[in-house]
């Protein structure tokens, strides 16, 4: 009887060895968490495959929307999209890169994957408040101060800058304390304020000093402006100051609280 406990218990403490989470498990269980792991390899290396190498969803079509000035074709051969590589492989910010450093005109894209075969390009571009005259042509200059293109002809509805600083003593002091840049920078936000209609009808956007710019209009009407400061409150006056006197030759809201006009 002793020698058959002691036998028992020896096959107890058999049964009871090895590792604590394989007793736990069972051999079912073990065996189906391993069936488990080896479908998920299996799952993600065919889709592995299917992402990189097969030919199901490789880029076939490069899409372009947005453009105004640029031309579809310019916007592609910037992109330079690799066309036939795995779509998820594309490596978007770079061709982003590329498109801002090879084509200036453009304020913002989006380079979006379109699967299963296509990227889109979405394009915003830069627009002109201003014109720098180079010799013949114009140099165009947006809202934030960027000049992003020469153009042989004037676009229409732009006005044109004319840095006209003066040889007197508070224009020199003006030019030496802000720089030209600056200056054009003041000239660029008091174009960008302007209301639509005054826009349509300017035709040059003068600064004599950082607080002298004027403006020339249609019908040899002119408007002091003063400095880029307080930009749209001198909009809306100008605005009710065209109305309440549409004959009037010159105005000045310079002081848009103050407002003045004159002539005939």
């Amino acid at each position: 009887m002793a020698g058959s406990g002691t036998a028992e218990r020896g096959a107890r403490q058999q049964e009871s060895s090895g590792p604590p989470l394989l007793r736990r498990l069972g051999p079912r269980r073990l065996r189906m968490i391993i069936i488990l792991a080896l479908a998920v390899v299996l799952l993600g290396a065919g889709a592995g495959w299917v992402l990189y190498g097969s030919q199901w969803l490789r880029v076939q079509r490069v899409s372009v929307t947005g453009t105004d000035v640029l031309t579809v074709q310019q916007v592609r051969e910037a992109a330079a999209v690799p066309v036939g590589s795995p779509l998820v492989s594309v490596d978007t910010d770079a061709i982003e890169a590329r498109l801002r450093a090879e084509l200036p005109r453009i304020d913002s894209v989006d380079v979006v994957r379109s699967w299963p075969h296509g990227i889109d390009l979405k394009v915003t571009e830069r627009t002109p408040v201003l014109l720098v005259r180079k010799g013949s042509a114009f140099v165009e200059v947006d809202d934030e101060g960027v000049r992003f293109a020469t153009v042989s002809e004037a676009p229409k509805g732009v006005p044109l800058l004319d840095m006209a600083v003066s040889s007197s003593r508070s224009a020199a002091a003006s030019l030496r304390r802000f720089g030209e840049a600056r200056l054009v920078r003041e000239a660029v936000e008091a174009a960008g304020s302007l209301p639509a209609a005054v826009t349509r009808a300017t035709r040059v956007v003068k600064v004599r000093s950082y607080d002298d710019i004027s403006l020339e209009l249609t019908g040899g009407r002119t408007v002091a402006w003063g400095s880029a400061e307080n930009g749209a409150a001198k909009g809306r006056t100008l605005t009710a100051l065209m109305k309440a006197a549409p004959a009037a030759r010159h105005f000045d809201v310079s002081a848009p609280t103050a407002p003045a006009s004159a002539g005939s």
